[in-house]
């Protein structure tokens, strides 16, 4: 079998196979294959595709090319969550604690925050003392004891698919919904869940720009779960905006805290809700989509949820009192207030560019080796729909640095304010089984 025979193939347009696939990546990851063939084989996926049976042949093979964590130890079901990222997105941290107060075990495995999107446990090293790396025996344990734990993906998780990336990344086939697919799905099916929800982001602030992108992408990831025997729903949900208020790791913190409580952000509450719902029934906790939801909010509504999340960050060495004295999380030294500069509607909000803003006050990295300051961020006063008047706070800039007009320069261009009010945001565009 030679490389360039493969090339000439999939080049062609015809479908490469199970054996042949597998000779691929195992080649590359050793490599024995160079990037430059296979930056080709890349350029000729990205021109002319894969059949679903491809990608799941290489989902499968980027999966194998590393450590397969096996959760058998585990009672129950084990149901993941993956977000494809955005600003604001604390889902995770909700959801997390939700499912698991209804007796399912969440055994997740979670990345850093690269770009204008925050990463899971960057949020959760905000959280004085908390440890984001246990043995797999701890892991289990905790799993095991509280339903819940969370931890940083192991550096042997599907190691092609890394190698892989890179390479995308410089060679402009990224955008390839094949790539992106099994990319995504083979971390997934490494990590070792019996069954996954998908929250597929579309908007200024995601991947995906359009409905038929996200739907794609959606469809392709499903389709993957189905063939490798996991059970998986995708759901479409907005990212035209950032989610929630609060954007920023300890931020993020308090008001996940403040969800899990029952006084938050209400669209960051109904998103949250619904994919706790999703999470629940793949649990086979509840026979239908509603009867879940009505159990996600009485177990938000009479507290077990709270409880479950103080339990969860003490089992990982992290301090409890912060969900009851939010002020014990990090907090930046200045705070700037940004302000309309005209009455209006809040029309629009680049929700790339709040990400873009809150990663230069160091909330996030440009590069992997870049430190985080989990103090700093932003909170949204206003967002669309809302009203403003000339001169009222459109959102508060908390900073370890006083010079900050770079960062108010970028807020004040992604606020966009009309005289007309637009129509309500779409939450949750569509969910696919």
């Amino acid at each position: 079998m030679r490389m360039v025979d493969l090339i000439h193939k999939k080049r062609s347009g015809e479908v490469l196979s199970e054996q042949e696939i597998t000779y691929i990546v195992s080649g590359y990851t050793r490599g024995d294959i160079p990037d430059y063939q296979m930056s080709a084989l890349l350029m000729a996926i990205l021109f002319n595709g894969m059949t679903s049976e491809e990608i799941s042949s290489l989902t499968l093979a980027m999966a194998g090319s590393g450590e397969m964590i096996d959760l058998s130890e585990i009672a129950g079901i084990k149901v993941d969550k993956h977000s494809t990222g955005g600003v604001g997105d604390k889902i995770s941290l909700i959801v997390g604690p939700i499912v698991a107060s209804l007796g399912i075990p969440v055994a997740k495995m979670s990345g850093r925050g690269l770009g204008h999107t925050g990463g899971t446990v960057d949020k959760l090293e905000s959280i004085p003392g908390f440890r984001i790396e246990l043995s797999k025996e701890d892991f289990i344990h905790a799993v095991n004891t509280n339903k819940i734990a969370i931890v940083g993906q192991s550096g042997n998780l599907a190691p092609a698919d890394k190698k892989m990336y890179a390479l995308r990344d410089v060679t402009a086939t990224v955008d390839s919904i094949p790539l992106i697919a099994s990319s995504i799905m083979s971390k997934k099916i490494a990590s070792g869940a019996d069954a996954i929800v998908l929250d597929v982001k579309i908007g200024s602030g995601a991947f995906m720009k359009t409905v038929e992108d996200a739907k794609a992408l959606a469809r392709t990831m499903v389709d993957i779960g189905t063939q490798l025997k996991r059970n998986t729903i995708a759901m479409i949900t907005d990212m035209e905006q950032p989610l929630g208020r609060e954007i920023g790791n300890a931020n993020e913190i308090r008001e996940s805290i403040e969800v899990l409580r029952g006084t938050g952000d209400k669209e960051l509450t109904e998103v949250a809700i619904s994919v706790a719902a999703y999470m629940s029934l793949l649990g086979k906790a509840f026979e239908s989509f509603e009867e879940a939801q009505a159990a996600v909010r009485d177990i938000v509504l009479n507290g077990k949820a709270l409880e479950t999340f103080k339990r969860f960050i003490a089992s990982q060495g992290g301090d409890p009192n912060v969900v009851d004295q939010p002020e014990l999380l990090p907090m930046a030294a200045y705070h700037f207030e940004v302000l309309a500069e005209k009455d209006g509607f809040i029309n629009q909000i680049n929700a790339e560019q709040i990400g873009i803003a809150a990663m230069l006050l160091g909330a996030g990295r440009a590069k992997k080796e870049d430190q985080i300051d989990y103090a700093v961020g932003l909170t949204l006063n206003k967002k669309i729909g809302d009203e403003v008047k000339i001169g009222e706070s459109i959102c508060t800039i908390h900073a370890n640095q006083q010079d900050v007009e770079a960062v108010e320069t970028m807020i004040q261009g992604a606020y966009r304010i009309e005289t007309s009010k637009p129509a309500p945001v779409q939450l949750i565009y569509d969910v696919i089984i």
